[in-house]
C-alpha cells in the first residue's frame, strides 16, 4: 500500500512476506499527532486481511505519538458526536482486530498515543520511552474504554496516578508498572522478532484466544452508565476548563481552571 498524506500528516504501510503489517504515523511538525485524517487512513489500514497475521504499530522520527492534535479538539458537534469518537472507534478496531499487534514505543506516548500503545497486544519500548496522560491538565474526562485499558494494564490505584494525577512514566518504570512488555536498546529488532513469531502461530489459534482474552477483560456497563458517562464526557469538552487548557497547553503555560 502506498503511503496516504492528509494535513501533513502520513501513514506508511509496510506488507512484509512474514504476514506482518508495520503502520508508521509520520508528522513530524507535531511529533506523530493524530488527526481526524489520519486516524481514517489507520482505520482503513486495520480491515483484516487474510495475510495480514500480526501488527507493528510504530511512530517516525524518534517518536511514538504525541497525542491527539489538540487544534482539532473542541465542543462536542450539533449532532452529538465528541471529538474524539473517531479515536475511540478506531483503537476499539485496533483492540479487537483478529491479528495480534505490538507497539514500538519510541519516546514520548502522550495522551491518544499513551492509548494506542495500550490498545495493542504488546508494547517493547525504548529506555528513552516516555508515557503521560494529560487530560486533568486539558479539563478533559477521558473515554472509559481508554480508562479501561489503563486499569488492566497497570491497576486501578496505579491508573488514577496516571490519569488524575498526569504522573509522567519513564521507560524503566512502564517496564515495572507492567505498561511495557520489555526495554531495550534495540526494540525494532525485538518488537520485530515478536511479531513474525505471532505471524508463524496458527491464525484461526491466535486470533481465538485474542478474543476469549478480550471477552473476559471486559465487563459491560449498563445503558445508563454508559450514557452518564457520555454526558459526563460532553460537558467537560464543552467547558471553559477544555478551552483554558487547550490554550494553555498550546501556550506552554500553566492553566487557570475556573470549574465551568
Amino acid at each position: 500500500m502506498e503511503p496516504v498524506v492528509e494535513s501533513g500528516a502520513t501513514l506508511r504501510v509496510e506488507d512484509r512476506d512474514d504476514g506482518v503489517r508495520v503502520l508508521t504515523l509520520s508528522n513530524p511538525a507535531r511529533r506523530n499527532a493524530l488527526d481526524d485524517g489520519l486516524l481514517a487512513r489507520l482505520d482503513a489500514a486495520l480491515e483484516p486481511a487474510p495475510h495480514v497475521r500480526a501488527l507493528l504499530v510504530r511512530g517516525a522520527g524518534g517518536a511514538f505519538c504525541s497525542g491527539y492534535d489538540l487544534t482539532h479538539l473542541g465542543p462536542p458537534g450539533a449532532d452529538g458526536r465528541l471529538p474524539d469518537d473517531l479515536l475511540v472507534e478506531c483503537l476499539l478496531k485496533l483492540e479487537s482486530h483478529p491479528a495480534p499487534s505490538v507497539a514500538l514505543v519510541e519516546g514520548a506516548a502522550v495522551g491518544a498515543g499513551f492509548d494506542l500503545a495500550a490498545s495493542c497486544d504488546f508494547r517493547i519500548g525504548t529506555p528513552n520511552a516516555v508515557f503521560l496522560m494529560p487530560p486533568a491538565r486539558l479539563g478533559i474526562v477521558y473515554s472509559p474504554e481508554g480508562l479501561a485499558r489503563a486499569a488492566r494494564l497497570v491497576g486501578v490505584a496505579r491508573a488514577k496516578q496516571l490519569f488524575l494525577a498526569a504522573r509522567k512514566l519513564s521507560a524503566r518504570e512502564a517496564l515495572d508498572w507492567g505498561l511495557l512488555d520489555d526495554c531495550v536498546a534495540d526494540a525494532e529488532a525485538r518488537a520485530l522478532a515478536l511479531c513474525a513469531t505471532l505471524a508463524s502461530h496458527a491464525p484461526l489459534a491466535v486470533s481465538g484466544m485474542k478474543e476469549s482474552f478480550g471477552r473476559l477483560a471486559r465487563a459491560p456497563l449498563e445503558a445508563s452508565d454508559q450514557a452518564r458517562l457520555r454526558d459526563l464526557r460532553a460537558a467537560a469538552f464543552g467547558s471553559e476548563d477544555a478551552k483554558e487548557g487547550r490554550a494553555a497547553f498550546l501556550e506552554k503555560r500553566p492553566p487557570r481552571f475556573s470549574g465551568r
